[in-house]
């Protein structure tokens, strides 16, 4: 009897052992690839008007592997393309069309939502982009020289920086600005507002923008804003930043 049931359950742990090494668990297969084609940012022209994109200066795979083609391409194309276009389309026939952007922004009717979202996204969109590199820099000079008055040094503001950006509520902005008084500042701003506007807590010229607006990462970071943020850090042009701030303290 002790040998028959011993040979049945040997005969059951056979019969399970095949079982688990003949399953099969099958996943469907894409019946073609599918290509995104990637174009040229210098193929992309706004509608005539008071304003024009910026030229990118670099294709959009250039940033890579710290923002993807895709995303820059969306970002450029569409979103900033979109900004310039309605903004163009507000001024034409006022007298606000021949003003530079930074005087539109200073003496603008934060009650006329058009206008403020489309200025501030063709403004601070111009910026974030003017602000790309494809090589990592570090701050040099006048600039250096500052941070490390201002904030104590680099590191300290790349925290202050990081905070403000990872903090800033759904969609926005963080900035380095030069104040009033020639200092620089962080700060954060929601939506397509800006420092450059009235009634902002904290007023100044932005010399740096980063963009923590959904469309500026989620194709490649998800949800993972600081994901993006470490990212970012690699591809700020701290040369033109420094010449941005040059420019400011004349002001």
């Amino acid at each position: 009897m002790k040998k028959i049931m011993l040979f049945l359950i040997c005969l059951q742990m056979i019969s399970c052992h095949k079982k688990k090494l003949t399953e099969v668990v099958e996943v469907p297969l894409p019946t073609k690839e599918e290509k995104i084609e990637i174009g040229d940012p210098d193929d992309i022209k706004a509608v005539e008007g008071a304003f024009e994109l910026l030229k990118l200066g670099f294709k959009y795979s250039a940033l890579e592997p710290n923002i993807d083609a895709l995303t820059m391409e969306t970002h450029y194309a569409k979103h900033y393309l979109n900004y310039t276009n309605n903004l163009n389309t507000n001024l034409t026939g006022t007298e606000l069309q021949n003003n530079a952007i930074e005087d539109i922004l200073k003496k603008l009717d934060l009650n006329n939502a058009d206008l403020r979202n489309n200025a501030g996204g063709y403004y601070n969109h111009t910026l974030y982009f003017d602000n790309l590199s494809s090589k990592s820099t570090v701050p040099q000079d006048t600039l250096a020289s500052a941070i490390n008055k201002d904030f104590g040094s680099f590191e300290n503001l790349k925290n202050q920086l990081n905070t403000a950006a990872a903090q800033q509520f759904g969609s926005g902005w963080a900035w380095l600005i030069v104040d009033k008084t020639g200092s620089l500042k962080v700060c954060s701003t929601a939506n397509q507002d800006n420092p450059l506007m009235p009634t902002q807590l904290i007023s100044g010229i932005p010399i740096l923008a980063i963009d923590v607006w959904e469309h500026a990462y989620y194709l490649k970071y998800l949800n993972q804003r600081q994901k993006y943020l470490d990212a970012f850090f690699n591809i700020i042009d701290w040369k033109k930043v420094g010449e941005k701030y040059e420019a400011a303290l004349k002001k």
